[in-house]
């Protein structure tokens, strides 16, 4: 078939959501349901890592790893990796269900309209090809619905914690704004993490370290970077090779910004000691960015939150009603004096000005860019409740000094979020519990919970 019109579902998930865990593995992240004589592998917290369930997904890393030409480690160990990234969904997902981050139809709905339109298709079109590529597709649903769940959660438990402050921006332009000859200038990086657990002994960080020299030497002499990359990497890009993806300079983790500019393509560099763990890196590739404008868009939203007398379900309505009258003729700007649960916007009628790309949550602003200048959004679900959002104009922002503020700002905003992320992650997975039932999958070969030694 040609490969220019298939819809390819793993290839395509990971560039859409390229941090998720369980996009990359291209399985469910739904409950399991046990089958006769099915054994369970695992028990994480209150679910169970089933036997099928590992097979099904070390099958969809297999043909991933083969599509992309990425030597296959040993059986044992690609299961004990592809067991570690489940354990790792599953806890994200329990700490969704009990925070109440449950995903509405709606959203849902609208995701997989995303996904169709980025791929050129109607939502039937998508199902018959997921169909095609031998995808259920009521798993597929509940993928994507765990999907959106789980990076609800990240961004409660760490983007809203992350700050960018005046210095950091001012510091950021000082070093790679004006004074760079090209600051948009982009690296294609590979990174293999060795980690070590929180409150490490000596012990275990000198192992740590052994293991992350030898994986060095062998790098050194040839040792193919992706293959080693599945076989022995913590990192949550192990599966696919730990590539990073391009980023600009501001955007790498600042543990290796001073070093990566000063490598030529194919070099390495490491072990690279923080508290995650050892890391290695090699350079792929590097290419010359290309500088951008800034449109800023004049918006204005009605929010209704649920709450302990309006549910979630009721809140959706609401805000359909309120819809319905705006179209039928009534004022935007009364309806949101009068009904917004957005107080600081509302006695302005719903108008939140200009803002910048970057400026509000990723669900508000995916929608606000798909309006047509006076549209009404359909009710759009955040992490602050229900929004109907109206575009009211859009202009490209000319001002060289604001537009260098804003890169710096987004730039330095993401790569402090991924540093929590990988923070965050590494502290839930050890306060988690986890009892391997097979010890032949266990990170230490015994079949007892971490938290027992």
């Amino acid at each position: 078939m040609d490969h220019s019109t298939k819809f390819h579902f793993l290839p395509f998930l990971k560039t859409l959501y390229c941090l998720s865990l369980t996009l990359i593995l291209g399985l469910t992240m739904s409950r399991v349901s046990y089958g006769a004589g099915d054994r369970i592998i695992a028990i994480v917290e209150d679910d169970v890592v089933l036997e099928s369930e590992l097979e099904k997904k070390i099958d969809a890393i297999k043909a991933g790893l083969m599509a992309n030409n990425t030597p296959l480690p040993p059986p044992n160990v690609l299961a004990k990796q592809v067991l570690e990234r489940i354990i790792e969904e599953k806890i994200q997902i329990n700490m969704a269900e009990r925070g109440g981050l449950k995903v509405d139809d709606e959203t849902l709905r609208q995701a997989v309209m995303q996904i169709a339109e980025r791929n050129h298709m109607t939502p039937e079109e998508l199902r018959s090809s997921l169909r095609r590529e031998g995808v259920d597709y009521a798993d597929f649903l509940e993928q994507i619905r765990g999907e959106i769940a789980t990076q609800r959660l990240k961004g409660s438990q760490v983007n809203s914690q992350v700050k960018v402050s005046d210095r950091e921006i001012q510091h950021w332009m000082e070093t790679h704004g004006k004074a760079s000859s090209n600051p948009n200038g982009e690296y294609l990086i590979a990174h293999i993490l060795i980690a070590t657990p929180q409150e490490a002994s000596p012990e275990s960080v000198q192992k740590a370290r052994e293991k992350a020299d030898r994986l060095f030497d062998e790098l050194k002499k040839g040792l193919d970077f992706k293959q080693a990359s599945v076989s022995s990497s913590d990192s949550p890009q192990a599966l696919t090779g730990g590539e990073l993806g391009w980023r600009k300079i501001s955007e790498i983790p600042s543990l290796f910004a001073d070093l990566v500019p000063k490598m030529n393509k194919g070099d390495l560099e490491g072990p690279i000691r923080s508290s995650s763990g050892f890391h290695i890196i090699k350079l792929l590739d590097t290419q010359n960015g290309v500088a951008t404008k800034v449109t800023k868009t004049h918006v204005r939203h009605i929010l209704i939150k649920p709450n302990e007398l309006l549910t979630n379900e009721e809140a959706h309505k609401k805000l359909e009603s309120i819809k319905s009258r705006i179209q039928s003729g009534d004022d935007f700007g009364d309806l949101a004096r009068g009904n917004s649960d957005d107080k600081g916007s509302a006695v302005k009628g719903g108008d939140l000005g200009f803002v910048s790309p970057g400026a509000l949550v990723p669900e508000f602003e995916g929608a606000m860019n798909r309006l047509q200048i006076n549209e009404l959004s359909d009710p759009v679900q955040s992490q602050f409740g229900w929004h109907l959002i109206q575009v009211l104009e859009r202009k490209e922002s000319e001002d060289a000094d604001e537009l260098l503020k804003k890169q710096a700002q987004d730039e330095i905003f993401k790569r402090k979020v991924e540093e929590e992320t990988e923070l965050w992650l590494k502290k839930i997975r050890d306060e988690a519990y986890v009892e391997y039932r097979d010890p032949s999958l266990a990170p230490d070969g015994k079949a007892t919970s971490p938290q027992d030694k």
